[in-house]
């Protein structure tokens, strides 16, 4: 379907990130596909679905709750698609910003870990519990 990987990267502008800067802007990429994906497909299913669904969740069960995706909403790859071309236009726009954030930060040259610098409306809710 797709790849999150150094290509994805280089055709959002990202390319010149620090590999550490890179593999964290990959795992938020990752997150806030998976985050927005769950929001759009929980809108459409019954409280119901939505409890089956959060079981194979709660039991760490990928592909138990892939197979039960295709099998009660067979177009959720293109839900996935959709997000993703959403997130990668946002990211692409602010990837001038995030690589200069990146090079200008002295913690990259520190032995100390890195904050990612993504754009505000990538950065998960505070305190959200």
């Amino acid at each position: 379907m797709f790849k999150l990987d150094d290509n994805l990267l280089q055709e959002l502008g990202l390319g010149t990130l620090p590999a550490v800067e890179k593999n964290k802007m990959l795992s938020h990429i990752y997150e806030t596909l998976e985050m927005r994906v769950g929001m759009k497909l929980a809108e459409q299913m019954s409280n119901d679905q939505l409890d089956e669904f959060e079981s194979y969740i709660d039991r760490n069960d990928e592909p138990g709750a892939l197979k039960w995706l295709e099998a009660n909403f067979p177009g959720y790859k293109q839900v996935v698609a959709d997000e993703l071309e959403k997130l990668k236009i946002e990211i692409r726009s602010a990837a001038p910003q995030i690589v200069a954030a990146s090079q200008a930060d002295p913690i990259n040259q520190a032995p100390q870990p890195a904050q990612p610098q993504a754009p505000a409306a990538y950065q998960p809710p505070a305190n959200q519990q």
